[in-house]
């Protein structure tokens, strides 16, 4: 397991996904706290966030990271997103209520949710 954990980290590919994924990060995020500041609430400022993201990072990821101008995987990418907004809703519901606020509650959120948005493109989008 830990052999499996360190092969994927140093590989080439999941370098790139975690640059592209800062770019992709300060994007989402700086719609996120905007939407937030703006006086949404958390759940449809993640999803607006994520709705916005979610084109803006598909050809981030799929040609940058995974060499893929493929389309016709937008699908796949979308329901993986769904997953993750999901995750990072629940998240941030669940941080928050151990008093912080959802700003940090998001921050939080970030790197377990781009490890496994990594896996999931990976295996079920970019294969």
């Amino acid at each position: 397991m830990l052999n499996k954990f360190k092969d994927v980290f140093f590989d080439f590919q999941f370098l790139k996904f975690l640059l592209v994924g800062v770019l992709n990060t300060i994007f989402g995020y700086g719609i996120f706290a905007s939407l937030i500041y703006l006086g949404l609430h958390y759940a449809l400022a993640i999803a607006l966030a994520t709705v916005i993201g979610v084109m803006f990072n598909f050809k981030t990821v799929g040609y940058f990271v995974f060499s893929s101008k493929d389309n016709r995987k937008i699908i796949k990418f979308i329901l993986v997103y769904i997953v993750i907004y999901i995750l990072n809703t629940i998240g941030v519901k669940i941080i928050s209520e151990f008093g912080q606020n959802y700003y940090i509650s998001g921050l939080l959120m970030l790197i377990p949710l781009a490890l496994i948005s990594y896996c999931l493109n990976l295996k079920f989008v970019f294969n």
